[in-house]
């Protein structure tokens, strides 16, 4: 809530209470339906306890937020923005469909309209609310494998079959210490037995504190050719009140150590070549590029150096608008992994159909996108960031086989 000034806050809460007398006024509807008159009582006395207990929560959280914590800051943050979640959008659905119902009811007789349009209407504030909960206690941790397979001229043939694993915005500090968790990610990654894993970003969401206990985890990841890694916007501390600028650059140089000292060779706006039989192909890491407000730490021209006749090249880069801001069309770099967007935790994933509101702000969200013989991957993201869940958008490790083509 820090980056959200007390007035926004409190417009916030207004939306809530506005909402919830709505609800509860439609809600009459459908409690003439219950014969007893103490159920229906104590469903209206649970609504507004319910209901004035979250909106003080989040007033006095917002007021109180400089004195809390940093590690339970955000668990509460992300608590509340759950049930605010959970809560606002089954109502608000909830609301219009009776609303309309009883607006556009031209069918039913005023019999059948008092028992059909209230259980319709209940119906459609509930389904929601069942989907949001099975988001937050079942998909937020049911980690799911994206197969891609690209045959691609420039890759040499000595590296025909290479497999590589791709993991994005782990958010550790989200994952509250839970290392057993995290351990049915890293059997599915060394299950698929990768020659290389790539990690496309945003470890922490913003504290070094949140790696404490996480190593031993990370070194259990295993790749036959190595493993390399970029940050992601998170990672520079940018989003937190620092007391100087060297606790600040404290923070940003632990991050960075402990992701070598996983094993992870951390690429800050340079490039590795791997050899294989005497042919080669370069993983080029950028730092942080995105559009604004996000910052441009990233400079593809530096990373670039040295490896520009290199016939294949993979680009690490944390933010996909960069592809096609610097990279499509403008370099001769065929494969480019992204992350960043999380697919927004929400939205619809069919064998050949994906969705997600997110995409109105990026072009390029989710899945692969191409231009000529130029790959865009951008992955879905493992952990989680705000809203405590995920809804048709699992948590993604993504499994890249290349063919020469």
């Amino acid at each position: 809530m820090r980056s959200y000034s007390l007035v926004a806050i409190i417009l916030l809460c207004l939306a809530i209470l506005t909402v919830d007398i709505l609800t509860f006024y439609w809600l009459q509807s459908i409690t003439q339906l219950i014969a007893s008159s103490l159920f229906i009582k104590l469903i209206k006395v649970a609504f507004w306890v319910f209901s004035i207990g979250l909106i003080t929560a989040i007033l006095v959280l917002k007021i109180r937020l400089d004195s809390i914590s940093t590690r339970r800051k955000h668990l509460l943050i992300s608590s509340l923005y759950g049930l605010t979640v959970s809560s606002f959008i089954p109502k608000i659905i909830f609301v219009i469909v009776i609303t309309v119902l009883y607006a556009t009811n031209y069918v039913l007789s005023d019999k059948e309209s008092l028992i059909a349009i209230p259980l319709v209407g209940l119906f459609s504030g509930f389904l929601p609310f069942f989907v949001i909960i099975y988001g937050v206690f079942r998909s937020l941790y049911r980690f799911k494998v994206h197969r891609v397979r690209l045959a691609l001229k420039a890759l040499p043939r000595s590296f025909d079959g290479l497999r590589i694993v791709q993991i994005s915005d782990i958010h550790l500090g989200s994952f509250n210490s839970r290392y057993h968790i995290f351990d049915r990610a890293v059997k599915l990654i060394n299950d698929l037995n990768p020659d290389l894993i790539f990690f496309t970003g945003d470890l922490v969401n913003n504290y070094a504190w949140e790696l404490k206990g996480w190593k031993s985890t990370f070194e259990q990841l295993v790749a036959k050719q190595g493993k390399y890694a970029v940050l992601g916007n998170h990672d520079y501390g940018d989003y937190s009140e620092w007391k100087s600028d060297e606790d600040r650059l404290d923070n940003f140089n632990a991050i960075k150590i402990f992701i070598n000292e996983i094993g992870f060779k951390l690429l800050l706006n340079e490039a590795e070549i791997v050899n294989n039989n005497n042919e080669q192909i370069a993983i080029v890491g950028v730092e942080n590029w995105g559009s604004p407000p996000f910052k441009q730490y990233g400079n593809l021209g530096l990373a670039m150096i040295g490896v520009t006749q290199i016939p294949f090249k993979i680009l690490l880069s944390h933010d996909p608008t960069h592809w096609k801001e610097e990279v499509a069309k403008a370099t001769n770099i065929d494969l480019t992994l992204s992350g960043h967007t999380h697919g927004m935790q929400a939205g619809i994933n069919l064998k050949t159909k994906k969705w997600s509101p997110i995409k109105y702000k990026y072009e390029h969200w989710a899945g692969l996108y191409d231009s000529g013989d130029q790959y865009l991957y951008v992955n879905r993201g493992l952990g989680w960031l705000g809203f405590p869940g995920r809804l048709g958008m699992r948590p993604e490790i993504t499994f890249i086989e290349l063919k020469t083509a």
